[in-house]
């Protein structure tokens, strides 16, 4: 199947099965076209726009989304900076958003891991949750915290935690594998937040931060993608990062994903 047909039958899928998107600060060096360009020919379905380069003010979403749109991909979310419960400008996220016509808003769970933040932190970061929560919910949109070292969401429990206590309905939670963690503990933590995942950041590095094909680390991707699917709902899987910068390797871990979304890796 070529990379145009792969791209054609996404929305064709049965139910369960995984959206391949690039995030595009996987392609930080690279113009707002160029990233559109790369993720064509790869075969992928959308694209996560970062705010920090790409999408830095509501000008440059439109030109993102005018582009995207006009490739055959779509806007998948928007990844921005934005740290929960640290007072920051959210309208100015929600309106870069808006521009770009994302349905997710990817957000941090603050700027401290949750074994170091008390209880002042927890309650700034709920409070200010809920306060963008309501205004994404305004604009059908969700909002998505990351999964990652040094916030509130920096471990499944912490996560759970958190997400009860917010308790809106259009937040849930990214996950990817945490740096240096074995494969099966890594799905551990996905089996525990799975049911409030609604995109995933996908990329293999081994033992630390060492990147490595996607497929280097089939056993995770492949049981990952299995849990995924199994839970009857499409989420977006995006590639985040790969090998060397390489577009080559972009291609390859590109088709590995699109294998994966279907049950054929």
């Amino acid at each position: 199947m070529s990379a145009l047909a792969s791209r054609a039958t996404v929305s064709d899928l049965p139910a369960g099965t995984l959206t391949p998107g690039v995030c595009s600060v996987t392609l930080r060096a690279d113009s707002i076209e160029q990233v559109v360009e790369a993720s064509a020919a790869a075969g992928l379905a959308g694209i996560e726009w970062g705010t920090d380069v790409h999408l830095r003010d509501t000008v440059d979403a439109v030109r993102a989304a005018r582009a995207t749109v006009s490739a055959g991909l779509r806007v998948l979310s928007l990844g921005s900076y934005y740290r929960v419960g640290s007072a920051a400008d959210f309208d100015a996220v929600l309106a870069i958003a808006r521009a770009a016509a994302a349905p997710r808003i990817r957000v941090w769970a603050g700027d401290m891991g949750s074994a170091q933040s008390g209880p002042d932190i927890w309650s700034a970061v709920v409070a200010d949750a809920r306060r963008i929560g309501r205004l994404a919910a305004v604009h059908e949109m969700d909002l998505a915290f990351e999964y990652h070292g040094g916030t509130l969401t920096d471990s499944a429990e912490s996560t759970l935690e958190l997400l009860e206590r917010v308790g809106c309905a259009n937040i849930g939670t990214y996950w990817q594998p945490p740096v240096g963690m074995p494969d099966q503990e890594a799905l551990v933590s996905l089996h525990k937040i799975l049911a409030h995942v609604i995109g995933v950041h996908a990329f293999s590095w081994w033992p630390e931060t060492e990147r490595l094909p996607l497929s280097g680390r089939s056993q995770l991707w492949h049981e990952a993608s299995g849990a995924l699917r199994s839970t009857g709902r499409n989420l977006d899987v995006l590639l985040e990062f790969v090998a060397d910068d390489s577009p080559a390797q972009l291609l390859r871990d590109a088709a590995y994903l699109r294998r994966l979304g279907v049950g054929e890796a």
